[in-house]
């Protein structure tokens, strides 16, 4: 939770709804409602998150606009966090039980960082002993909530370490890809 490490209610609404969608632009007003927060409220914490680097300010003809800043050197791990505390991956880690024994979970940079999607790419893969239809609920709700269609894959560890040990394309392919790993190590992953 972002309120284990931040303490400001206001900072973890704000830092809530631009991690949802890292790549988009706010305005002030629109923030506020999203956030459900008073005006002063907002304009402190966007002051304070500007002068840290982690926010861009853009003015635009009468209107100012924020968004994460790419070039704060924590862009990325803000990225990772952000994963892991809202949509799919709150869901998956908060249903983990329900949803089987994961051994791996993890979701391609491209799906993090709400990129434009390639008909190649698999936003999320899955290793364990997974219960399906627990899975397929958490991933429909997110594909409402984003108005898109997420590609995923599970497997069975046992399918995993032979596609990967017989150097499958498709599993190459996505090791090779950056990702955000949910659960699982990482470095065994790859091993």
């Amino acid at each position: 939770m972002l309120s284990d490490l931040i303490t400001s209610q206001s900072r973890i609404k704000l830092l809530t709804v631009l991690l949802a969608q890292p790549s988009e632009m706010y305005h002030v007003r629109e923030l506020v409602r999203r956030t459900g927060d008073e005006i002063n409220a907002v304009r402190r914490e966007l002051l304070f998150l500007e002068k840290k680097g982690i926010l861009v300010r853009e003015p635009r003809a009468n209107r100012v606009y924020y968004s994460l800043s790419k070039n704060y050197p924590f862009y990325f791990d803000l990225l990772r966090m952000g994963s892991k505390l809202g949509g799919l991956g709150a869901g998956i880690l908060k249903n983990r039980v329900k949803i089987g024994r994961i051994k791996y979970a993890m979701f391609s940079g491209r799906f993090t960082r709400r990129l434009e999607k390639r008909s190649t790419d698999v936003d999320l893969l899955i290793v364990g002993t997974i219960v399906l239809p627990e899975l397929a609920i958490l991933i429909r709700d997110e594909e409402k909530r984003l108005g898109r269609e997420i590609n995923y894959t599970v497997m069975t560890e046992e399918e995993f370490s032979f596609r990967k040990k017989k150097r499958d394309p498709f599993i190459l392919s996505v090791l090779s890809g950056s990702r955000v790993m949910l659960f699982g190590d990482e470095e065994s992953m790859l091993a």
